[in-house]
């Protein structure tokens, strides 16, 4: 019997991060999945500290679409981690089973999931390790489990500068790259688990070629799926590259409900801009806006050359870095695929998914259209940015634009007391990059704010910056 009250009955899953049993609560009477801590091989402190941060961050969600977690407990210098148990099956193993899911019943699953996911924004909670494993279905009812790895606004990260956390497969590309995850990674995640759950197979196929396929996911496009399939359009808004482009979680979520209810998707399937040949991005970030092609002088073009082969040099270099700080997380060891509460998996080999050659020619210009549909998406990446990840959505803004914000600490004095920005509506000027929009606030007293905003956009390069209000 653990901590008095309850009682191990068996083992029912094992993964990099722990071992779980299915238990009997005595005091309460009810069956409880109880995850073992810190006895895994090149089990640390860190263990605990993971643990007690999974607990305190589930425990925070109350939703139903969250495996709720009960308790942490400790006994003879072990530490439990008690759960609710939910008699079902990942939707990993799910789709073992059954195969590809239709396309409503894949919406309606992921739809709940999102609707967790998006609760879980709003609340400063990144999940970071979204995949088909960490998702248990009982009835046609999803639970998103293991929030080991996730990350508070609040709390420092575990997790050291560069080091790569979440399942391989359903990475998105800058967190491949060693960037921070924000709310727009956990998007990707679900896009790349939406697009597995249709199609049969991982975006990615990574085996044992850890490397091989971290550079995939930062330089290469991602699948696809046929233009007339009904999830085209939404999987095209939520695998780009460029994290400010994709649809924040609350839309994704809207449309997946709306894609379970066997409606038509209001998502048009976006054209993926790809660089010329030996122009390749070396981030993984692919250019928002591009207006006219830029032909470089004979000289010119030669020193272009030579400037992206070492960029590319160093980009190899540094997955490989990525890659091997994967392995010494301890994510490298292959986790149980199983139906219980916290355990992990991970990505099961598959056939090679289609990946399509660079193009060679020049990106369109973009139309006035598209470069709406960009300072929307621009917005509403910010909004939801900026409560979770403030540092990040303070780089958003031009140098001056910070300055006049007073620097960072006059900009977190007042996004600091934001606990949420919703934008109810957003209407943006392509021609004057002036964008208009009404924000809900809810501050961290509770109170309600709704205000009127309008944001100066200045495009630098390839990307948008806020450049004033007023």
């Amino acid at each position: 019997m653990i901590a008095g009250r309850y009682t191990l009955e068996r083992e029912i899953g094992r993964g990099g991060s722990g071992t779980v049993h299915l238990a009997h609560d005595e005091v309460l009477g009810r069956t409880v999945a109880i995850k073992r801590i810190g006895v895994m091989p090149g089990a640390d402190a860190a263990d605990l500290q993971r643990a007690e941060r999974e607990g305190r961050l589930a425990a925070s969600l109350n939703h139903p679409h969250v495996v709720a977690v009960f308790d942490l407990v400790e006994e003879d210098d072990c530490h439990w981690l008690v759960m609710e148990y939910v008699e079902g099956q990942t939707l990993s193993q799910l789709m073992r089973t059954e195969g590809p899911l239709e396309t409503t019943a894949a919406a309606a699953l992921l739809a709940q999931t999102a609707d967790a996911l998006t609760d879980a924004h709003a609340g400063g909670i990144v999940h970071r390790d979204v995949k088909p494993s960490n998702i248990l279905v009982s009835g046609g009812v999803a639970k998103l489990s293991d929030f080991g790895i996730a990350r508070s606004a609040n709390d420092a990260s575990l997790t050291q500068t560069g080091l790569v956390t979440g399942s391989p497969a359903y990475l998105a590309p800058e967190v491949a790259s060693g960037s921070s995850a924000t709310p727009a990674s956990d998007v990707w995640s679900l896009g790349a688990t939406l697009f597995h759950a249709v199609s049969g197979r991982p975006p990615y196929d990574v085996n044992d070629n850890l490397i091989g396929a971290l550079y995939k996911i930062v330089h290469e496009e991602p699948p696809s799926l046929p233009d007339g399939h009904p999830m085209a359009g939404l999987l095209s808004v939520m695998l780009v590259r460029d994290p400010q482009a994709r649809w924040p979680m609350r839309r994704v979520r809207d449309e997946l409900q709306r894609l379970a209810r066997g409606q038509q998707s209001q998502a048009q399937t976006q054209t993926r801009t790809v660089p010329a040949r030996g122009g390749q991005d070396p981030t993984g970030v692919l250019p928002a806006v591009r207006t006219t092609p830029v032909v470089p002088s004979p000289p010119a073009a030669e020193r272009h050359h030579r400037r992206w082969g070492l960029i590319a040099l160093a980009a190899v270099l540094a997955v490989a870095a990525v890659a091997s700080a994967y392995f010494l997380a301890g994510r490298g060891t292959p986790e149980a695929a199983t139906g219980t509460p916290g355990t992990t998996a991970s990505a099961e080999p598959s056939e090679r998914s289609e990946t399509s050659e660079p193009a060679t020619s020049e990106p369109a210009t973009v139309t006035p259209e598209e470069t709406k549909e960009q300072m929307d998406a621009f917005v509403t990446t910010y909004l939801s940015t900026v409560t979770t990840d403030p540092r990040a959505a303070f780089r958003m803004l031009t140098p001056e634009f910070q300055e006049a914000s007073g620097g960072y600490p006059g900009y977190i004095g007042f996004w600091g007391k934001v606990r949420s920005a919703s934008p109810a509506t957003i209407e943006s000027n392509p021609s004057d990059r002036t964008v208009g929009y009404t924000v809900n606030y809810v501050m961290e007293t509770g109170r309600q704010i709704t205000q009127n905003v309008r944001l100066q956009l200045q495009q630098q390069d390839d990307r948008f910056l806020i450049s004033g209000e007023g």
